[in-house]
């Protein structure tokens, strides 16, 4: 006996899945399965699930047998997924991901709450707008509870694949076609010295009289269009940066500038609430802004979402 799963939105993020299912596969054997994929070694697997190692290979052996395909290639040495196995693993994964967030809102709805929004951010997005954008949302939405957490662009684009949050806010220009992005905030750049550097705001004419400074950098990481963008201000002065030290993380960059293994230009909204030894001078007769722009999957169905983005685009002078 054999069912086929389907769903009935086409464009629906599971698609194009269609499982060919056994009655007698349960979904226990689909964790099972998940498990040997990730760690591609039955006995670690085994370990992770708490069960013995041969029982474990029996199970996926008879999933095997069932479904009528392999999973997996074994040898002595190592454990390989197939084709067939590798493009489970990646629907399968993103099923119960699913399932996990189902289960979520429905906890909170069955607790007296509304929902949850899982938010990602880049740290500068918290000094002043992610509070500002929540403390709108709560005005109409109360019972809402909001997860919040730090995270660089690329993370908060995997968490937006996975469906481990909800929304982002990134400094980013180009994303998977699955993802949406609307730019929500502009702000300038601001030059990052040691407190006793002898540039002054009344003394910076040009960035030129920085030209023989060493310069600290957002990795290109990061964002490759936020990287262009700055290397872009130098361009304008007719010079190129030397580039000295990187980091993902603002924190390090103002440590090292303390520390004077350099100097840095970052968006102006982190040059608040800081404990570190430096001073800023805001770089408004460039053109250049720093853009922040808000990211969500195209498929989210959390049903707190669309009112958390209409309230956001309402906000937003770009849309």
């Amino acid at each position: 006996m054999q069912f086929l799963i389907t769903f009935d939105n086409q464009q629906d993020y599971l698609l194009p899945l269609l499982i060919t299912m056994s009655y007698q596969i349960e979904l226990r054997h689909y964790r099972y399965f998940l498990a040997v994929a990730e760690e591609l070694h039955f006995k670690k697997a085994a370990d992770k699930l708490s069960i013995s190692q041969p029982g474990l290979s029996r199970q996926i052996k008879e999933m095997e047998v069932q479904l009528g395909f392999a999973l997996f290639e074994r040898n002595n040495r190592k454990v390989i997924l197939t084709t067939a196995g590798l493009y489970l693993k990646e629907e399968l994964s993103s099923i119960l991901s699913h399932i996990q967030v189902v289960r979520q809102h429905a906890k909170h709805l069955a607790d007296g709450n509304k929902g949850e929004i899982h938010l990602g951010y880049v740290g500068s997005a918290m000094q002043t707008l992610i509070p500002q954008l929540l403390v709108s949302y709560r005005e109409r939405h109360s019972g809402v509870h909001f997860s919040l957490s730090e995270m660089d662009n690329n993370q908060q684009l995997e968490g937006l694949m996975n469906h481990s949050i909800d929304v982002g806010f990134v400094r980013i220009n180009k994303v998977p076609k699955a993802i949406s992005i609307l730019p929500i905030f502009e702000e300038t750049f601001s030059l990052v010295l040691p407190i006793d550097h002898p540039l002054s705001e009344a003394g910076l004419n040009t960035l030129e009289a920085l030209k023989d400074e060493p310069f600290i950098f957002f990795e290109k990481s990061y964002s490759s269009s936020y990287y262009e963008k700055v290397l872009s201000i130098f361009e304008s002065s007719g010079f190129s940066p030397n580039i000295s030290h990187s980091s993902v993380h603002a924190t390090t960059i103002y440590r090292l500038v303390e520390n004077k293994f350099g100097v840095a230009i970052v968006p102006t909204s982190l040059s608040t609430n800081h404990n570190f030894k430096v001073k800023f001078i805001e770089l408004t007769d460039i053109p250049q802004r720093a853009i922040l722009s808000m990211v969500w999957h195209n498929e989210n169905r959390n049903p707190m979402l669309h009112d958390f983005l209409s309230i956001v685009k309402q906000k937003s002078p770009f849309g």
